[in-house]
């Protein structure tokens, strides 16, 4: 029987719904794993044990009144530690904010403790959630092993669900810090439409990139997630009013007829063989199942990929406009170099064509995605980075080619799905991502659902 840190998330509801687990048993083995591993991976900022153990003898005793339980009742769940929470540290990855506890929470984490999930700790993240751990942090490790990457910025969160310390993680996304850490450790990464879930109560990196989602260990648990964390918030003046659907319920479809998208020039020169190789295998089963394969053109991005870093630049220097250049010698040097770019180097003139750019590329997707269910790219250009391949070359955390399959849909707020998939060099995950209509969840869910039953990596690593 699957060890109860590797159940997926969902089953933990399941049973502690049925009173097959009490929320509080749950909480007591999950602390244990931690003390385990979190010596070796060092994914967590802050452990909150005690609360933890608070919060599921509530919902224990909730059961036991017979109250109504939370879609995720008893599920267990680390906050990346730019999320807001009440009278808990909260330090952005930042030294400049190791002390700061807000006064309330962010509305995620509201919406995910009113619906039943625990808190079992806030995990790290690269400073501001940019491209590198401040100095002072120790960066977690990737538990497939300790010279791979582990992506950024939601390095804590990738880390602590892929080693069985936590059941689901929220992670952000500005861009490709949901999907990047996702693809290292083996797990499943939803980054919704942009405004669809609120950002309310978190420190920004970019205002107009930044979207926030769930990092599991499979579809239903990211849809069931989803599912609380969406719907709008009139504390954030970007959340949409769209409806939200039911994500998590009827999941059950097949691909007979669905129409996915390939736009060949992503798969050419640039990329490792074995990315290409993957997606085309995964391109060829879906085919099988009764998928249609078609081929799009996918309107230029690499403009947007080049130059993410104006509108990133830009928009951090007025999200740390009240600490920097005041207090510059808290800060590491790579979001130092970030935040002095945005001040003093880019211009009006840049940034504007880049908004002109991200309409194009938005409705130039939009139409794409008129004529198919979703399409489909690679993660990375590169099927596993590991940190000499990043480190030989640190921009690759903050421009081309790394952001080539990612930023484009900051960009253009579009959603995304991130799936592990069969077993590649090294018996290592490999990774591809889909990409559906704004607002799209559901169907884009529905196919990633079908599509990881048959292709789904699921072994945990050693």
């Amino acid at each position: 029987m699957t060890e109860l840190h590797y159940l997926s998330l969902s089953e933990i509801c399941r049973r502690t719904k049925s009173g097959a687990l009490s929320a509080t048993s749950v909480v007591e083995h999950m602390l244990n794993r931690i003390s385990d591993l979190e010596p070796r991976l060092k994914a967590f900022e802050t452990i909150l044990a005690e609360e933890a153990l608070a919060q599921a003898e509530t919902l224990d005793k909730k059961k036991a009144d017979g109250a109504p339980l939370g879609l995720l009742h008893g599920a267990p769940i680390v906050l990346k530690d730019l999320l807001f929470t009440k009278g808990i540290r909260t330090t952005g990855g930042m030294r400049v904010h190791k002390d700061y506890e807000p006064t309330y929470d962010a509305t995620v984490v509201s919406r995910l403790r009113d619906a039943g999930g625990i808190f079992l700790g806030k995990v790290k993240l690269t400073e501001g959630a940019y491209g590198e751990h401040h100095p002072d942090v120790e960066a977690p490790l990737n538990p497939w092993g300790k010279d791979l990457w582990t992506g950024v910025s939601s390095s804590g969160s990738g880390v602590s669900v892929a080693a069985g310390m936590a059941h689901g993680a929220i992670g952000t996304d500005t861009g490709g810090s949901i999907r990047f850490p996702s693809a290292c450790c083996g797990i499943v990464g939803i980054k919704p439409t942009y405004s669809r879930v609120s950002r309310y109560g978190g420190f920004v990196l970019a205002d107009s990139l930044d979207h926030f989602g769930p990092m599991v260990r499979c579809v239903e648990d990211g849809a069931r997630m989803l599912q609380v964390m969406a719907g709008y918030d009139p504390n954030d003046v970007t959340s949409s009013r769209e409806p939200v659907p039911s994500y998590w319920s009827n999941l059950s479809s097949d691909l007979a007829g669905v129409r996915i998208g390939v736009d060949r020039a992503y798969l050419e020169s640039g990329i490792d063989s074995e990315v290409i190789s993957n997606v085309d295998q995964v391109l060829q089963r879906c085919a099988e199942l009764g998928c249609e394969i078609v081929e799009v053109v996918v309107t230029d991005r690499q403009d947007l990929v080049n130059r993410w870093v104006v509108t990133c630049g830009v928009e951090c220097a007025l999200a740390h406009s009240h600490t920097y250049p005041s207090r510059q010698k808290d800060y590491g040097e790579s979001l130092s170099q970030l935040i002095s770019f945005g001040r003093e180097r880019a211009t009006a003139m840049e940034y504007a064509s880049l908004e002109q750019q991200r309409l194009q590329f938005r409705v130039g997707m939009e139409t794409v995605l008129s004529s198919v269910d979703a399409v489909i790219t690679p993660v990375m250009p590169i099927a596993m980075p590991t940190l000499g391949w990043i480190d030989a070359d640190p921009r690759q955390r903050d421009g081309a080619p790394l952001l080539s399959f990612t930023a484009p849909f900051d960009y253009s707020g579009h959603p995304t799905i991130t799936l592990p998939s069969a077993s590649g060099k090294d018996g290592l995950p490999n990774s591809f991502q889909l990409v559906g209509r704004l607002f799209g969840e559901k169907r884009l869910i529905e196919i990633a659902r079908e599509i990881e039953k048959d292709l789904g990596f699921r072994r945990p690593p050693e």
